[in-house]
């Protein structure tokens, strides 16, 4: 098994601090970690400036070796990076190996975007000398990195969004130097990953501040991140109100930059009446495996359920309500993230005219499954009911007819997702829904579930805020490159000074 560091690493260089912080594992010994401050992460953000010089210039080729050394390095520390995640997240070592799986498969999936070229938006406007009445120049336009970017971890998955995840990967793909702020559910894991990112850098000789992990310290030291006037953009996954504050953070800099934060979303499910009157008992059962699959910690979880009243309505009620009685408590991320669950369910569910339909108790760290319904009505008339419940929380809004059922999607929130359960008969409804749905939703799924998230060409994993805090980007998939670059155009440049990758 792989010793940690317990340090940051800054710029090929493990660096300890006197500050100290503890993880807090679900069972078994805690570990010290050396705590960030405002002068360590100076120190990493101008360690990226300097190799941006570099690494924002070497060829698509280089980039993409190293993404896969990465991959590669992260595979050599495979069981020792699973037995630290089941020790710090309480997570099982199933989704932890299906985790790395996908954090490996990104980032050769990135290596083989980059090496495709799409992304670099190329365009050539031949020079038109004898057009009258003036000519035109001859233009280039390509996609550039931007610079150093700012990568929070996130809580709720150790691997695939946090050390070397999705952002890290996009970024690292762009061309840009990376500086990761470690989320404090997991520093075993990020100082694990760190390592083998670290390896990559050596084997592929990459420049020493091409990646940075700065662990633990408080709040402060993650403001000074995205202050400091080095950083070109920032890249997060987290809760609506930390994800807000950095986002004022970064528009009011005296240089304001752009801030690609994952917030927060309920993932409204509409189930269409000629749907409910013949696979009622099918979708409550799938709906309730859905909300509950990992103690509900995604960020795609369908916590909201909208349907309007019918006796196929009562037996989806019916049988969500057996389905989820029947799952056993499960150990959350962390201590934090148990309350935050115990306090908003329990907000939820004790509002006026909220009927509270399954409670389940559990134990310190654990979250039970809890399910309640509203009125459409009252459902309008509080916005506070689609405030997002982290964790296995489900709430079913009904409505009287399918104008209401209308009114309650104009009235959403933006979304990350949002899901039509239909057969043949619903056609005309759905499409009535349509228009909306897609205005409010980065993705709109049909007959499925949202939770998994396909890292693929034609994945958007964004939405209107508050699911996110730029419409346009998503995480997930080739496209995800695009927010560290930006365009520039090229006239009448010698071949000399043009870069290779437009000739």
């Amino acid at each position: 098994m792989s010793m940690l560091q317990r340090k940051h690493l800054i710029a090929g260089a493990w660096v300890d601090a006197e500050d100290r912080f503890e993880n807090q594992p679900v069972e078994g010994p805690a570990d010290s970690f050396a705590a960030g401050s405002d002068a360590l992460v100076d120190q990493a953000v101008r360690a990226a400036e300097e190799a941006f010089w570099t690494f924002g210039y070497t060829t698509r080729a280089a980039r993409a070796a190293f993404l896969r050394a990465i991959a590669d390095e992260i595979e050599v520390r495979g069981d020792a990076i699973t037995a630290m995640g089941t020790k710090e997240t309480g997570l099982p070592t199933a989704r932890l190996e299906g985790e790395r799986g996908r954090t490996t498969g990104q980032l050769r999936y990135f290596a083989q975007a980059i090496e495709a070229g799409d992304y670099l938006d190329r365009t050539h406007d031949a020079a038109l000398p004898d057009r009258a009445p003036l000519p035109r120049p001859d233009l280039r336009l390509m996609q550039r990195p931007i610079g150093p970017v700012a990568i929070f971890g996130a809580s709720n998955f150790p691997l695939a969004f946090s050390t070397a995840g999705g952002d890290t990967a996009a970024a690292l793909a762009a061309g840009c130097p990376v500086v990761v702020r470690g989320h404090p559910a997991h520093p075993g894991v990020s100082d694990l990953v760190a390592q083998a990112i670290d390896a990559a850098i050596k084997a592929c000789d990459m420049p020493a501040g091409v990646f940075s992990l700065i662990q633990g310290g408080p709040l402060e030291v993650g403001a000074a991140l995205v202050q400091h006037p080095l950083i070109k953009a920032v890249g997060f996954t987290g809760s609506l109100r930390g994800g807000r504050a950095l986002f004022d953070l970064c528009a009011g800099r005296p240089v304001p930059i752009p801030f690609f934060g994952e917030l927060g979303s309920v993932n409204p499910m509409f189930l269409l009446p000629e749907l409910l009157a013949s696979k009622a008992q099918a979708t409550a059962e799938g709906w309730a495996a859905s909300l509950t699959m990992g103690a509900g910690q995604f960020c795609t979880n369908p916590g909201v359920v909208v349907m309007i009243k019918s006796e196929g309505a009562d037996t989806f009620l019916q049988a969500a309500e057996a389905a989820l009685s029947e799952v056993a408590p499960q150990v959350m991320l962390t201590d934090g993230i148990s309350q935050a669950y115990t306090a908003g369910q329990s907000k939820i569910s004790g509002a006026d005219n909220v009927t509270s339909v399954v409670a389940g108790e559990a134990g310190p760290r654990c979250a039970a499954p809890s399910l309640a319904t509203v009125a459409a009505s009252d459902w309008l008339a509080d916005d506070t009911l689609a405030d997002e419940v982290f964790g296995p929380f489900g709430l079913v809004v009904v409505c009287e007819n399918a104008e209401e059922m209308l009114a309650v999607a104009k009235g959403l929130h933006g979304q990350l997702t949002c899901t039509l359960h239909l057969v043949s008969g619903d056609e005309a409804l759905a499409q009535n829904l349509m228009p909306i749905l897609e205005h409010k939703a980065g993705r709109v799924l049909a007959n499925g579930f949202p939770t998994g998230v396909e890292v693929c060409d034609a994945m958007m994993h964004g939405g209107p805020y508050p699911a996110s805090t730029n419409f346009g980007a998503t995480s997930v998939g080739a496209m995800s490159i695009r927010r560290f670059l930006r365009a520039v155009s090229y006239q009448n440049l010698p071949d000399a000074l043009i870069p290779q990758d437009l000739l």
